[in-house]
């Protein structure tokens, strides 16, 4: 006598994918990226050498007059230690470069102000026809 139940054997599972060897050739794969890849030059903005590695190059022209813009960290630069409000620096850069036509300026900001602070007084000194511009750095002693 046979039942219409009959007992079936479980069937077996599919293969297994494991996903240790997907995840070690992806670290391979950064490791290989990271390595081949270049990086950026973090040091975009050209900034001035220092005194003892200018020397060595062939002197260049010197202006005839350098006006240096401190950049203070709250973002306003102050010309000759007197705060002058960005919107009035193109006009006296101009009256400046009327005066001197050689005129350099250098910027030097403070370690808090932000880089669109920076761009700002460049873009300022840009529109005013300044030709010389350059950001300076103090770099700190040993």
């Amino acid at each position: 006598m046979t039942s219409g139940l009959a007992l079936r054997k479980p069937r077996k599972p599919g293969p297994l994918i494991s996903l240790v060897p997907m995840i070690d050739v992806m670290l391979i794969l950064l490791v290989f990226f990271m390595v081949t890849s270049t990086y950026l030059n973090l040091d975009m903005i050209p900034a001035l050498k220092r005194q003892e590695e200018t020397s060595t190059s062939a002197p260049e022209a010197k202006p005839t007059e350098t006006l240096l813009i401190r950049l203070g960290a709250n973002g306003l630069p102050i010309v000759r230690g007197r705060s002058v409000p960005l919107e009035d620096l193109s006009g006296y850069l101009v009256a400046r470069l009327a005066e001197a036509p050689r005129l350099q300026v250098l910027v030097l900001p403070s370690g808090g102000a932000s880089t669109q602070a920076l761009i700002s007084v460049m873009d300022h000194a840009a529109r005013a026809g300044i030709g010389r511009l350059r950001v300076i750095r103090l770099d700190a002693k040993p």
